[in-house]
């Protein structure tokens, strides 16, 4: 889970017109690769039955986040993830949909953050996070083998197995093994997200892909409780090579509960003097008819770094804000 935004340099607007020729040219063998990945993307969902769809970017009204940042555009807002849109369309009654789109966050700038940005979605009824876990794996082994790594991928000097079973750890597991203090003490003082950052995540996904699954519930916003552990959300994110590629969960279906989160969500956008956005009241209304499902938001720009052994997101995109 990573948050915030690291101050780079990488040239300015200033820089002259050759040295900004020259690096995009220098980009030209990794924007192939990176359209090739994404062709195979579109295979993969395209040969399982999945309809790729296209929804709004942009859009009068978002789903809440705690540490994510809208761009405003006159009454409306770019989209930060195109969720609320595919989730009404799982509602309507589409089984299984896909969608690799552009999203736009305000202040996201780092080595893995710009403020425009390729995301893969995908959303599928009638299962929950563990068999979509299972077809993540699928997702990223088959595009492997499209790109022809077969089953190793060599990222910044680390060689990477992507053969199955893939390491897997709960959080609370890896609180255990890795942070200064267990997870419920983390979240009772408030540096559970720092502790993540700190501690967590530099020991995700270096020889082998990690799912780290179960996310406390008061970090999982739209994520499903477990039955049998109902302070615990059936949430997943995937780490390769100590990157966040993809957040995933079993969806919230409860009404209910939905509005009782987004408004813990506002009030701690209130407390921190952020923007409190307008919410989906459609959204809601939607909810009580959606099936069982799980979903999942993946970074494009993020797995094409890791394709293509690119050490900061820059690499991978034809222009940064530094260059428009």
């Amino acid at each position: 889970m990573i948050h915030g935004a690291v101050n780079i340099s990488q040239g300015s607007r200033n820089e002259p017109p050759m040295e900004e020729t020259w690096r995009l040219s220098k980009k030209k063998d990794t924007l192939w690769k990176r359209a090739r990945m994404i062709h195979a993307i579109r295979n993969f969902f395209i040969s399982r039955d999945y309809l790729e769809v296209e929804t709004p970017n942009l859009i009068p009204v978002l789903i809440p986040e705690s540490h994510i940042d809208a761009i405003s555009c006159g009454d409306c807002f770019l989209h930060t993830s195109p969720e609320l849109y595919m989730k009404r369309l799982l509602a309507a009654g589409y089984p299984r949909i896909f969608q690799i789109c552009k999203c736009f966050r305000e202040g996201e700038r780092g080595l893995c953050h710009l403020p425009e940005f390729t995301m893969l979605e995908w959303y599928r009824q009638a299962i929950d996070y563990l068999p979509l876990m299972k077809e993540c794996e699928e997702l990223i082994i088959s595009v492997a083998r499209d790109l022809g790594y077969g089953d190793v991928i060599h990222y910044q000097g680390q060689t990477l197995r992507l053969q199955r079973p893939w390491e897997s750890i709960s959080v609370r597991e890896a609180f255990a093994l890795y942070g200064p203090m267990p997870m419920d003490k983390a979240l009772k003082e408030d540096c559970f997200d720092e502790v993540m950052v700190s501690y967590i995540e530099p020991h995700l996904g270096f020889e082998q892909p990690t799912f780290i699954y179960d996310y406390p519930v008061s970090k999982a916003t739209l994520a499903k409780a477990k039955e049998e552990e109902p302070d615990l959300a059936e949430r997943f994110e995937l780490y390769i090579g100590g990157k966040e590629i993809a957040n995933a969960c079993s969806e919230l279906t409860d009404q209910n509960e939905h509005y009782i989160r987004f408004e813990k969500v506002q009030k701690y956008r209130r407390s921190m003097n952020k923007s409190v956005y307008p919410i989906s009241e459609r959204f809601l209304q939607d909810v009580v008819t959606m099936s069982a499902a799980a979903g999942i938001a993946l970074g494009v720009d993020r797995l094409a770094m890791i394709f293509t052994d690119s050490p900061i997101i820059d690499s991978v995109v034809t222009f940064t804000p530094e260059f428009l």
